[in-house]
Formats: structure tokens, C-alpha cells, sequence
């Protein structure tokens, strides 16, 4: 049978070539279509990750959902403790420490609402390596009384690198403080709103400003992102759950998470209509054939093969096609992704974003898998119908298209 199916998909050059032709097609447009939405996934969590949020954070418990309001009520009064803790995990590569605070932020003339963070200088720059700086430089070990803030900040206010801007803000026992820095570098994260309102300060700065050795929140950098919910798993188990709360990279940045979801909508919607499309093509191709061929269907019958073999022969055709033509689509889809990759796709400033970026197509197995299956899938669901009608068509009326 296999052999006689082999023949049989060969014989017709030109009918089996618009086949395969169709399968290829469908097949490489999923690959490079969820290679694109995968990359755009990656670029989009590293670029939170190494701008803001880090891979994980621990705080007390209610200060993602409450906190903002009021940091100083959701003090971590002994972080050292926690942080030996946590740097005992291997995949942890280092802990920062945050202090977050709200204010004013005044440059002679005028005030600006901010939030803004006290960190450390050192470790921060280790972390935000997508945190790109248009003017200045980043905090280092040597500031006490220097900040950095975002591009929108600093347009709002016309300050540049060297000026001085004075902080007004309420300590934690509510108590009005103010200090003056000199402004060192201005920031663009990936996200314009918070780039609006962000600065940073060092850390022993933003303990005097507050009156407090506290931190709000430890932000966790790990050696690799794909250890993110395992390591949050195993913090949850050694934390005391009714004072720290963990939590992911993806569950503090909601934008994620929306992008997500349109883009795994959008990308099945694609999905659906190129099974549809290869579907409708290979169908019409295998009825062709099959009507081309009842004559010969009908030899077979006359010989003694029974309507189940026939069936059997037409289905085993089209699952030929099918792996034929998936793994050719498999293999120059890899190839195109390759291609297009090394070269790179300018792609414009996402929504609420500063930057553009350049986009590759990342070759993924479960993309890949994807691929395979509807190209494959598509050309056997092709094939019952016009094997069913033909296997059961009379043997006399079969006969008769030998005429």
C-alpha cells in the first residue's frame, strides 16, 4: 500500500507540486508569523525586566495592591535577613534593595508630582541594562546627593545634566523634608507613563530624605528568566506568606500581560484561517485527483480489492502530502527565519513606549510543533471525504470512466 501511495503521489508532478506548494506555504507563514509574536514577547518582558521591575520582588504583604499610596506603611525594617535568605537560591544572581516614595520635585520655578525610588547604584546599573540614558549617565557608588530621572520629567521641567532640583516629600512619620540634588543623567525605560513621573535617587539619600532604614520592596535578578516561576515557587514555601508576598516579573507589569493576550488571540485567528486555506486548497486538489482517477479505482475494485482498500490508498496519499509537505515548510520556514533574523525587522515604538527596537523571528520548538501539525493535520482532514465517495462508488459506474 505504502509503496503503491508513493507512486501514485509521484505520478502526478505538476497536481502534487500545487499541493505540496500550498502545505509549504501555510507551514513557513506560521513559523514566521509565531516566530515574530514569540520575539515579541522576549523583547518585551527583558526590556521590563532590565528596566523596571527586575525578575522577581518580595515586600510586605498588600504592598503591590495598597503600598503606593502609602510606602511607609509597608516597610521591610530588616532587609539583611531577608536577603541572605534569598541569595542562598543558585539561580539568583543578586538582590537590590528599593525605597519608594512620592513627592514634589521643584526646579526653582516650578513643582512636578513624582514617584520615585531610592536604590542602590551599583546593582542597579548591573540590572538595568535596558534602561537606556539620553543624557548623563546612570547612579554610581561614589553619589550620595545626585539623581536621575525620566525623559518626560525632565522635558516637563527643562532640567539637564548638572542642574540642581530640590525633593519635597513627607517622612514616614508624616513630617515634611526636603533635600537638593544635582541632576546626572536622564533615563528612557521602556514606558513613557513612567517615565513621566519616575526619578532615582541613592539609597542612603532616600533613607535620609524619609527618616526610615527600611526598604519597600528587594528586587530579585536571576541568571535566567526561564527560572522566574520556579524560583517564586520555592521563595513562597521559605517566606512567611502573612508577612512577604512574592511576586513575578509578569504579575507587576499588567501591560504584559494584555499583550499577551491580544497577541495569542490575534496569533489564533491566524492560525485558524491558514488551516482553513491549506484545508480548502488540498481539498480541492485531492478531489481532483480522485475523480481523475475513478476509472482506476474502479480497475482495482473490479480485481478484488474491496472499498476499504481503496479508502486506505487514498488516505495514505494524502498522509504522504502531509508529511512531505510539512516538513519541506518546516525546514525552509527554519532557513527564512534564519535569514530574516541576521538581517533584523525595524519595528516602530510599541504603544505607550519611547523606542523602536529591531525584531527577529525566534525559532521556538513549540512554534515549530504548531506549524507542523496544522500543515499536516490540514491535508489529512482533506482527504475522508473524496476517499469515502470514491470507495463507494458502484464498480460498474467506476468502470465506465475507462471509456
Amino acid at each position: 500500500m505504502l509503496k503503491l501511495a508513493l507512486r501514485n503521489v509521484f505520478r502526478q508532478k505538476l497536481r502534487t507540486a500545487m499541493t505540496l506548494a500550498a502545505i509549504v506555504l501555510g507551514v513557513i507563514g506560521l513559523i514566521l508569523s509565531g516566530g515574530f509574536v514569540q520575539d515579541v514577547y522576549h523583547n518585551l518582558g527583558e526590556a521590563l525586566i532590565h528596566s523596571k521591575s527586575g525578575h522577581l520582588q518580595v515586600a510586605r504583604a498588600g504592598f503591590q495592591e495598597q503600598g503606593t499610596r502609602r510606602p511607609e506603611k509597608f516597610l521591610i525594617e530588616r532587609p539583611e535577613s531577608v536577603t541572605r535568605l534569598l541569595a542562598k537560591q543558585p539561580e539568583i544572581e543578586d538582590v537590590m534593595a528599593r525605597l519608594n516614595f512620592s513627592g514634589l520635585i521643584n526646579n526653582g520655578r516650578s513643582d512636578w508630582p513624582i514617584i520615585g525610588e531610592g536604590v542602590e547604584p551599583q546593582k542597579e546599573a548591573a540590572l538595568g541594562t535596558e534602561l537606556r540614558f539620553v543624557e548623563g549617565r546612570q547612579l554610581g557608588k561614589d553619589d550620595l546627593y545626585n539623581l536621575v530621572l525620566g525623559e518626560g520629567v525632565a522635558r516637563t521641567l527643562k532640567l539637564r545634566t548638572g542642574d540642581r532640583a530640590t525633593l519635597l516629600l513627607n517622612t514616614a512619620e508624616g513630617a515634611l523634608n526636603t533635600l537638593e540634588f544635582e541632576v546626572v543623567g536622564t533615563f528612557q525605560s521602556f514606558s513613557k507613563d513612567y517615565d513621566a513621573r519616575a526619578i532615582r535617587i541613592p539609597l542612603a539619600a532616600a533613607h535620609e530624605l524619609l527618616g526610615t532604614k527600611g526598604v519597600n520592596s528587594l528586587v530579585i535578578s536571576l541568571k535566567r528568566t526561564e527560572d522566574t516561576r520556579q524560583v517564586a515557587d520555592a521563595l513562597v514555601r521559605q517566606l512567611d506568606g502573612k508577612q512577604f508576598e512574592v511576586k513575578t516579573w509578569q504579575e507587576l507589569n499588567d501591560f504584559y500581560e494584555s499583550t499577551v493576550a491580544l497577541y495569542d488571540r490575534q496569533f489564533g485567528v491566524l492560525q485558524f484561517i491558514i488551516l482553513a486555506m491549506v484545508l480548502l486548497a488540498v481539498a480541492n486538489s485531492v478531489n481532483m485527483s480522485v475523480l481523475e482517477r475513478v476509472g482506476e479505482f474502479g480497475t482495482m475494485m473490479a480485481m478484488g480489492n474491496r472499498s476499504g482498500a481503496v479508502f486506505r490508498l487514498v488516505m495514505t496519499e494524502s498522509v504522504l502530502l502531509g508529511l512531505c509537505g510539512a516538513t519541506l515548510g518546516v525546514v525552509l520556514g527554519i532557513m527564512l527565519a534564519w535569514v530574516i533574523s541576521a538581517v533584523g525587522i525595524p519595528m516602530p515604538p510599541p504603544p505607550n513606549a519611547n523606542r523602536g527596537y529591531t525584531a527577529h523571528i525566534r525559532v521556538l520548538p513549540v512554534t515549530v510543533l504548531i506549524a507542523f501539525s496544522v500543515g499536516f493535520l490540514a491535508t489529512v482532514l482533506a482527504a475522508p471525504l473524496p476517499a469515502r465517495r470514491v470507495s463507494r462508488t458502484p464498480v460498474v459506474d467506476a468502470l465506465r470512466q475507462n471509456i
